[in-house]
């Protein structure tokens, strides 16, 4: 990139006011309905990763409903591009680390859709501290409720409703397998997500339920300019192997081969996309 892109100051950022803007799907992108018929909950879905996915399901047959905390302009956007594509896109506002709130949520979508397939737990914060000392409680209990609590929240809720051959895919992260110093409490929590995922899938496995993970290295995306300074929004990405970030387009197909029947044999597992980065597990 050759300026610096504009620094945010409030998570999770806005993805209207990014420039460059994040790549949510390519034009090669070709779809072929493998999540026709398929109604899809995706929290964080409003921007960033998460409408990559809300506009990948969608042209793969899928109708939505996206979770987002209050980025109301990213909100209708995305739903103008999954109403593009025919399909509908219920948008629900409100805070993920509230258990009410993910419990009414998920009863939402059902009431409107009739059931609930996917569930695509995505939503995250991160708060960067180069001293341990520094992540006080309140930064601990924000990032903890926000990036697995409302993963548990979600999932269980879902669980009144899904039935053989739904899913859920969550959203963890490189952090979760190397060492990330300034992020220490986010790292911890995608650590969670991870053993989450894989705790879950062989807990449901009997009920046909698949549960997965998609691991993302650095991509361009709101959470980036809210949370970090701006040396390392200009040098975002260039720790990986390919040298740049990734851009959520190149992580929306993953999402829909984790929800298709393509992965019907897939569960507990993880998805690595890193730009190269070796990791174990």
């Amino acid at each position: 990139m050759a300026k610096t892109p504009a620094k945010q100051n409030k998570q999770p950022g806005i993805e209207a006011k990014m420039q460059p803007a994040p790549e949510y799907i390519k034009d090669s992108y070709r779809a072929s309905g493998k999540l026709s018929g398929k109604i899809a909950l995706i929290t964080g879905g409003d921007s960033g990763i998460g409408r990559a996915v809300s506009v990948h399901f969608a042209r793969e047959g899928a109708d939505l409903a996206i979770v987002y905390l209050d980025e109301d302009v990213d909100a209708k956007e995305t739903q103008s591009l999954v109403e593009a594509f025919g399909r509908k896109c219920l948008l629900i506002k409100g805070d993920v680390k509230k258990a009410d709130f993910c419990k009414k949520a998920v009863k939402k979508v059902v009431g409107e859709y009739g059931k609930l397939n996917v569930l695509v737990n995505n939503a995250g914060m991160q708060f960067p501290q180069k001293n341990v000392k520094a992540i006080d409680p309140e930064q601990l209990d924000t990032t903890f409720r926000t990036n697995i609590f409302a993963y548990f929240y979600f999932a269980e809720a879902a669980m009144d409703y899904m039935k053989a051959g739904d899913c859920i895919i969550n959203t963890s992260s490189v952090t979760a397998y190397r060492s990330s110093p300034s992020l220490i409490d986010y790292s911890s929590t995608k650590g969670a997500i991870t053993t989450f995922t894989r705790s879950l899938a062989t807990n449901l496995v009997e009920k046909q339920i698949r549960v997965n993970a998609v691991a993302p290295g650095p991509v361009w995306t709101p959470l980036i300019v809210s949370s970090f300074d701006e040396k390392k929004i200009k040098d975002f990405g260039n720790e990986t192997a390919m040298k740049r970030a990734g851009q959520p387009s190149e992580l929306g197909p993953a999402y829909v081969f984790l929800a298709s029947d393509d992965a019907s044999f897939i569960t507990g597992q993880v998805i690595h996309i890193n730009g190269g980065e070796v990791v174990n597990g």
